[in-house]
């Protein structure tokens, strides 16, 4: 079973920083870092294959995924690669196998610079060489600000860029002598990168940044280094990078390969041959976390943040949401936690798997809150926990309305047009109740910092990561209403 964690570690100016990782496996401990603008759930099927041999290791760097950013303007490399180390010491690892992927192997050579002792091995999939021009043209184009505009613009690029990026290298330079010879992205693959880069914001493009103006040298000759594998497959931009390394140190190896397959195959072989020892992790509680549940059909992890009072989020939210000074989940199938497994369960198989929630922590919250179509969920678990209920009046408008035009299908489609769609239904739910009804009738007050763009990200990434908002918004819309 792949779990996630999260932990603080220390910034060099003192600070906490909040990271987030995937673990599975037991044995010999390998670190595994993402590429950019990519997070640790770019490898879940490498988590998976190699728990068989080793104890996995996957963080969301500094400002991708689910983990902090730096506490830095314009952080440099080295930065990342620091970020790395006070990782490895706050989970008390000593030394560790290490595999990183493109920009994720730019990271582990330099923090293997720095502290080569920490590094059992390194097996880097591809390693950019830039040289000098290159580094100053992509400087100036391949990074490009990404921040939200008002109404949705950023969402177009983003798109685009991203599926472009399989027709061209550089993505920025469209033409046939820029072609790549892999198929047109299809909309299921483009979908997890474009969700990563929106839980990185501009900081994706800070981390690209820093890479590509990172020092390429190879360790000179008697210069303490760990043994590092460098491959590359067929189709690989960077596979015309590794004739650019030149002569490496007796212990470095550079293979190139033909397929993905084999270079997973050749980086597995040299991480066994090299093993960090064995050793326990260190953990300590930050008030956030994920806890197991097998109840009504639900068997996974629950994102829980916080203590007190229950808060319980409207259906296509997160505990983003939640006020200060609340416990709050990420109900099945939303925001971190894993996916819910019936579309037709009422609202007491829901509430089953929050009380279950709540046992696995240990928590007996003395009130419950729900937000919007969540309000008959909070009632369900109230009554169950024998908790003060805390009512909210329902949103307005008619069920059978809510049922067939409340929450749109946002599955992802070949243009990206579903993007747009979430971030105009947000735009309208702020002005408007209920919100595809709008109308002098259905207008609400609301205050125009609502509106703004960076707020809006946060509610759009938690709707795009809301899997089950239509199982659980019928759910609730099924339910009786609350005695208030």
């Amino acid at each position: 079973m792949i779990t996630r964690h999260v932990i603080e570690v220390p910034n060099p100016d003192g600070s906490q920083r909040r990271v987030h990782y995937r673990r599975a496996g037991a044995g010999p401990p390998v670190l595994l870092v993402h590429q950019s603008p990519r997070s640790s759930a770019e490898y879940l099927p490498l988590i998976a294959r190699w728990a068989d041999h080793f104890t996995v290791i996957a963080p969301d760097t500094p400002g991708f995924g689910d983990s902090e950013p730096l506490p830095l303007d314009r952080p440099e490399c080295e930065d990342y690669a620091d970020a790395i180390l006070a990782f490895l010491e706050t989970l008390g690892l000593a030394q560790v196998g290490a595999y990183g992927f493109h920009s994720g192997a730019i990271l582990l050579v330099t923090a293997a610079r720095r502290r080569p002792e920490r590094f059992s091995a390194i097996a880097c999939g591809g390693y950019a060489v830039w040289t000098e021009a290159e580094k100053a043209e992509f400087g100036a184009a391949y990074t490009p600000d990404f921040l939200p505009q008002p109404y949705g613009e950023h969402l177009a690029w983003l798109w685009g860029r991203i599926q472009e990026q399989s027709w061209f290298f550089p993505w920025y330079l469209p033409g046939n002598d820029n072609r790549l010879g892999f198929a047109s992205i299809a909309p299921e693959q483009a979908q997890p990168i474009v969700m990563d880069c929106l839980a990185a914001g501009n900081g994706f493009t800070r981390g690209y940044a820093a890479v590509l103006r990172a020092r390429r040298d190879v360790p000179p000759p008697g210069a303490p280094t760990p043994p590092v594998l460098v491959s590359a497959y067929d189709g690989d931009p960077l596979k015309a990078h590794l004739d650019r390394l030149g002569e490496v140190p007796p212990v470095w190896r550079i293979r190139p390969v033909a397929t993905a397959a084999e270079l997973e195959a050749e980086a597995l072989a040299w991480l066994k041959a090299h093993p960090a020892p064995e050793a326990p992790l260190r953990e300590t509680g930050v008030g956030e976390g994920f806890v197991p549940v097998a109840a009504a059909g639900f068997s996974g992890l629950i994102h829980w943040k916080g203590d007190g009072d229950l808060f319980l989020h409207a259906p296509g939210s997160a505990l983003s949401a939640a006020p200060a000074g609340t416990l709050a989940l990420d109900l099945p199938g939303h925001g971190l936690s894993d996916d819910w497994p019936d579309a037709a369960a009422r609202v007491g198989a829901w509430a089953e798997v929050v009380e279950a929630a709540l046992a696995a922590l240990g928590a007996r919250p003395a009130r419950v809150e729900g937000a919007g179509w969540s309000v008959p969920l909070a009632a369900e678990v109230a009554r169950r926990l024998g908790a003060a209920f805390v009512p909210r009046p329902l949103p307005r408008g008619d069920r059978a309305d809510w049922r067939a035009r409340g929450m749109p299908d946002l599955a992802p489609d070949w243009a990206g047009t579903h993007l747009l769609r979430a971030w105009r239904m947000l735009r309208a739910e702020t002005c408007f109740e209920p919100w595809f009804a709008a109308s002098a009738a259905t207008a609400r007050r609301f205050d125009p910092a609502e509106l703004a763009p960076d707020r809006l990200a946060v509610r759009h990434l938690a709707l795009l990561r809301a899997r089950a908002a239509r199982p659980l918004l019928a759910a609730c819309l099924d339910a009786a209403p609350p005695a208030t």
